[in-house]
């Protein structure tokens, strides 16, 4: 989460103060949003934050493979488990 008031901060001050701004980022786990001119330019974070961002972001891809199976099935869209099985194991054998 961004505290708007504390977690939005120029390009240049990072740069004077990085030290301070890496610490600030690993106790707090919050990102840093950096500027250019005003406007909103790089989001720095640390690395535990952004590979749990990048787990959540998997996930939410998983279950929204998940939810467009299930639309599909319930339109009769899908194969039932001992056709798709069978189909796989006729393919298996036959590349052998």
């Amino acid at each position: 989460m961004i505290d708007l008031s504390k977690d939005i901060h120029s390009l240049t001050d990072f740069k004077r103060n990085t030290t301070e701004f890496l610490k600030h980022i690993k106790v707090t786990k919050h990102p840093l949003v950096l500027t250019v001119n005003g406007k909103a330019e790089l989001v720095v974070q640390d690395a535990e934050s952004y590979q749990a961002l990048v787990d959540a972001a998997e996930l939410l891809e998983t279950l929204k493979g998940i939810k467009l199976g299930l639309e599909q099935m319930k339109q009769g869209k899908g194969k039932n488990a001992e056709e798709f099985f069978s189909e796989l194991f006729d393919r298996l054998d036959s590349s052998k």
